[in-house]
């Protein structure tokens, strides 16, 4: 028969496992700061000695990194999807932007979707509350604040689909978004009408997951997408157009 002795588990391996849960259901971030060794070995209850050898895998494992005189960390693993040549690429071919707003446009409807039907009330409430904050930074026009708020809102439907696979290849795809290697968020704050239109766009995002109609969800998500995608096109075109203005304007001085 098939069966093995049950063997009683080490205290590290216990928390070994509960930290690696933690780290893949997105709740301990890259670059996040782990509680001090007194605090943490308080929380899980366990001695101070099973709590480093538990680090210590985890660390050996590249889920943790120590930085001295500072503490653990949880690594960047996540945040590296991409090779640096590949990010270069992406930064330097309008080809990926409007790649990347597709493949958000059917990852995140999905997100969405999934969030509406299976998201619990909590997860509703973390999106709620961070939309809230971009109304308030929308009324102190505040751009940069926006901007930061409107990636945490993506990425907090992302959080309640409870898609584990989901949520850490899309991570990567805002970190770079953030660092403006697809676009420049901003660009799309600077202008009253698209301000406005963003805020009422995330707002009825926001209606229909708190509703729980996963189908306007879903549609919600893929016209605000498709706003953004349009918007992008009329600024290249407009940046397109200015050069030549420049080129005429250039040519007629110099006669």
């Amino acid at each position: 028969m098939p069966f093995e002795p049950v063997q009683p588990e080490k205290l590290s391996q216990s928390v070994v496992r509960q930290i690696e849960k933690l780290i893949l259901r997105g709740i301990l971030r890259p670059g996040e700061r782990l509680p001090s060794e007194r605090e943490l070995s308080e929380r899980l209850g366990v001695s101070r000695p099973s709590l480093r050898e538990a680090l210590a895998e985890l660390q050996e494992n590249g889920l943790l990194t120590s930085k001295a005189g500072s503490g653990v960390y949880v690594a960047e693993v996540f945040g590296n999807a991409f090779s640096d040549a590949l990010v270069r690429l992406f930064s330097t071919h309008d080809e990926a932007v409007f790649d990347y707003i597709a493949f958000r446009r059917d990852m995140e409807g999905l997100a969405a979707e999934r969030a509406a039907a299976h998201g619990t009330e909590t997860d509703l409430k973390v999106i709620d509350t961070i939309f809230q904050k971009m109304e308030a930074a929308h009324r102190k026009r505040n751009p940069q604040q926006e901007a930061a708020l409107d990636a945490d809102f993506h990425l907090s439907i992302i959080e309640a689909s409870h898609n584990v696979i989901m949520l850490h290849m899309m991570r990567s795809m805002y970190q770079l978004l953030r660092e403006g290697v697809f676009y420049n968020r901003q660009i799309m704050f600077k202008q009253r009408m698209t301000r406005e239109s963003l805020l009422d766009q995330h707002r009825a995002i926001n209606d229909a997951l708190q509703a729980r109609d996963a189908t306007a969800a879903r549609a919600a998500v893929e016209a605000h997408l498709s706003f953004v995608e349009q918007a992008l096109t009329d600024h290249q075109q407009a940046e397109h157009n200015e050069r030549i203005a420049r080129q005429r304007y250039e040519h007629e001085i110099g006669k």
